[in-house]
C-alpha cells in the first residue's frame, strides 16, 4: 500500500479499479483547511490523462507493470506471437494492444510487452529501427537545397516520407515514435 502523501512522479498504483502511474505530483497546504495531493496521473492500460485531489492519508494500493523483452516471431489474422528468448515459448498478444510504431517493427525485432496481472495491455516498439525502402521513385542528385520529400515504402510495408535522394534498396533509420526519416543507416 502507498498512502498518497508518499506518491512521487513514476509511481503506478490502483485507484478505483484503474492502474494509473504518476505524471506529476504537488503537495498543496493552503492557509486555511486540510492539506491535500494534487495529482496528474496517466491512465497505464487506456493511456488517458486525468488529475485529482487526494487527501495525504489516503491509501492505494501499489500495481507492479511486469516488462518482458520478447521477440516478435509473426503474424496470423489479428493476433501477434511474440517469443520469450529464455523459455522459447509463443504467446500471442492481439492487434488492438500494439501501437502505431509496431508497423516499423519486423520479424526477429526485440519488443517489451507490458502487463499488469497476466494481461497484456501494450507492446513498446523499439525507438530507432533501421529498414531498407523497397520501393520509391528513383533518385537524383542536386535538389539539396529545398526539403522536398518523396513517399517509399519499407520492407515492413510501411510508407514514410524521405528525401528525393533516396533510392530503392537503401537501408534507412527511422523514429518509430514519429515516423519519420531521420537518415542512412550506418
Amino acid at each position: 500500500m502507498i498512502s498518497a502523501g508518499d506518491i512521487r512522479n513514476g509511481v503506478t498504483f490502483e485507484m478505483d479499479g484503474k492502474v494509473v502511474q504518476v505524471i506529476e505530483f504537488q503537495h498543496v497546504k493552503p492557509g486555511k483547511g486540510a492539506a491535500f495531493v494534487r495529482v496528474k496521473m496517466r491512465n497505464v492500460i487506456t493511456g488517458g490523462v486525468t488529475e485529482t485531489s487526494l487527501n495525504p492519508s489516503a491509501k492505494f494500493p501499489t500495481a507492479f507493470i511486469e516488462r518482458r523483452k520478447m521477440e516478435y516471431s509473426y503474424n496470423d489474422g489479428d493476433l501477434y506471437y511474440f517469443m520469450n528468448p529464455e523459455t522459447y515459448e509463443l504467446e500471442p498478444i492481439d492487434k488492438s494492444n500494439l501501437d502505431d510504431g509496431f508497423r516499423f517493427v519486423k520479424e526477429n525485432d526485440v519488443c517489451t510487452i507490458m502487463s499488469y496481472k497476466g494481461n497484456v495491455f501494450g507492446v513498446e516498439v523499439p525507438t530507432f529501427v533501421d529498414l531498407v525502402v523497397t520501393a520509391t521513385e528513383p533518385g537524383f542528385a542536386g535538389n539539396t537545397a529545398t526539403n522536398t520529400l518523396k513517399p517509399a515504402t519499407l520492407e515492413t510495408g510501411a510508407e514514410v516520407k524521405v528525401p528525393l535522394f533516396i533510392n530503392e534498396g537503401e537501408k534507412i533509420q527511422i523514429d518509430t515514435r514519429t515516423g519519420e526519416y531521420l537518415g542512412r543507416a550506418k
